[in-house]
């Protein structure tokens, strides 16, 4: 398909067309304060220095280190097929196939993806093309409110930051209500206070999420949590982790409704905020709610299997004011990255990945509390936990300055928590050495003996701190 921009000719006719003199006018809702007014580019440069320029930008980036970070995002072996196959041309420019005719690759993959991933989380059917998990929770939550025509969500304050200011945000301009739920202190939910939420008649509850892992890294009741939710007449959102999903329950055994999570595990790797893979699932009843694409297998006039979009209840077609969603795009590519890198390891290889990281994940526990800084919480997890540290923020800059990228200094998410606060989030995964866990824990060792701080117990709770560190 050619690509030819149009011209300045062309914008004008479209422009008479319109009755307007200028593109300005089309922006007026915009407030002026935030639109763009040109971009802050340096002069051109001749093809030779601007990629001497680039490899010097580069350069900055850091490639040597030990890193423990996950919070959302995960490294993982990624089989050199994955890679292969998506710099093949036919994959590599897809966009959405709505000509079926032409696009029976592009929709077979699809399908697929959505095949696995119906079977990972034990649920009937799986949507594809969201953008991010941030996105998909924030769908999630709308298909609750749509499903029980009621206006108020709870999310667990242990679900993933991003995903909740993300739902925040939809909310925000529906007038819709999200409300939080507290955490116990073993890092956990409190389903007390969700009992009582749901108990008050005046403010009916649409949905309730809760993460699985949840964003300490730590395992939730899901199962008492989606019967409490049941009870009330609310459906259950269950916000996951999919490679966790190949050893934990999935969604469907413990009666969530939907299941939503970032699909980046999967084939994708860490990179820069994206492109990565909104994962969004639902029980049968729920169809029309779920927004996306559904892709299904049918035959052809001459009795051969071929696949069709089955449903497209999104932002575009005839009836935009009954779409589902007006926030959607093609993830098509991720979704393939997904569905290779899920057929090439498998059901055993991906319990296999599931449990080598958390077998590392305990070495680690191991390690950094005998260098003098023990988890903070107390309950079960998989593959990543807190570490009580004081002044996290600067322990955090000085293993850096090592060569440790330390996780994530809790701070960032909760930085009204005084023991969040004094916290790091740190993760393992299939990938981390034996000797990274070493150097992690002796130079985190010698940055705490550099502070003369003691490791002291928390009486009552089963979690550890250091001195200093605030409780």
């Amino acid at each position: 398909m050619p690509y030819g921009p149009h011209s300045g000719e062309d914008r004008a006719r479209m422009l008479e067309a319109l009755g307007l003199t200028s593109v300005e006018p089309l922006f007026a809702d915009i407030p002026a304060a935030v639109r763009a007014r040109g971009l802050d580019l340096p002069a051109p440069l001749p093809e030779l220095e601007l990629a001497q320029r680039l490899e010097m930008l580069a350069r900055r980036n850091r490639t040597d280190l030990a890193s423990f970070l996950g919070a959302g995002v995960y490294r993982h072996y990624l089989p050199p097929v994955v890679d292969q196959m998506l710099l093949r041309g036919e994959f590599y420019t897809a966009y959405t196939p709505y000509q079926p005719e032409i696009s029976q690759g592009t929709l077979q993959t699809i399908y697929e993806y959505q095949s696995m991933l119906a079977e990972l989380t034990g649920l009937d059917v799986v949507s594809a093309s969201h953008y991010d998990g941030a996105a998909a929770t924030a769908e999630a939550a709308l298909m609750t409110v749509r499903a029980t025509h009621r206006s108020r969500v709870l999310v667990s304050r242990a679900v993933h930051r991003h995903y909740v200011e993300a739902t925040r945000t939809y909310f925000r301009g529906a007038e819709l209500t999200l409300d939080e739920l507290p955490t116990r202190d073993d890092g956990t939910t409190d389903l007390a206070a969700l009992e009582r939420e749901l108990a008050d008649q005046a403010r009916p509850v649409a949905g309730v999420l809760l993460g699985q892992p949840n964003a300490f890294g730590l395992l939730e009741p899901m199962a008492e949590a989606a019967r409490l939710a049941h009870a009330a007449g609310a459906l259950m959102v269950a916000v996951i982790e999919p490679v966790s999903l190949a050893v934990l329950a999935p969604p469907g055994a413990y009666g969530a409704d939907i299941a939503a999570g970032e699909g980046q595990p999967l084939g994708i790797p860490p990179q820069y905020g994206g492109p990565y893979l909104g994962i969004l699932a639902c029980t049968q009843p729920l169809v029309r709610q779920i927004p996306g694409r559904l892709v299904g297998a049918t035959t052809d006039a001459e009795g051969r299997r071929a696949f069709v979009m089955t449903l497209r209840a999104r932002e575009q077609d005839i009836r935009r004011e009954r779409a589902a969603s007006n926030i959607c795009t093609n993830q098509a590519l991720c979704a393939l990255a997904a569905t290779v890198y899920l057929a090439t390891i498998g059901p055993h290889g991906l319990r296999d990945v599931a449990a080598d990281g958390a077998a590392r994940a305990r070495r680690l526990e191991d390690a950094l509390t005998e260098a003098g800084a023990p988890r903070v919480h107390a309950a079960p997890y998989l593959n990543e936990f807190a570490i009580s540290v004081p002044d996290a923020a600067r322990v955090h800059e000085a293993l850096l300055a090592r060569g440790i990228l330390a996780g994530l200094p809790l701070g960032t998410w909760y930085p009204d928590d005084p023991l969040l606060r004094e916290s790091l989030l740190v993760c393992a995964t299939e990938v981390t050495t034996d000797d990274e866990i070493r150097r992690f824990g002796e130079a985190l060792r010698d940055v705490l003996a550099a502070d003369g701080g003691e490791p002291v117990a928390l009486a009552g709770d089963g979690r550890h701190a250091r001195q200093g560190a605030r409780s």
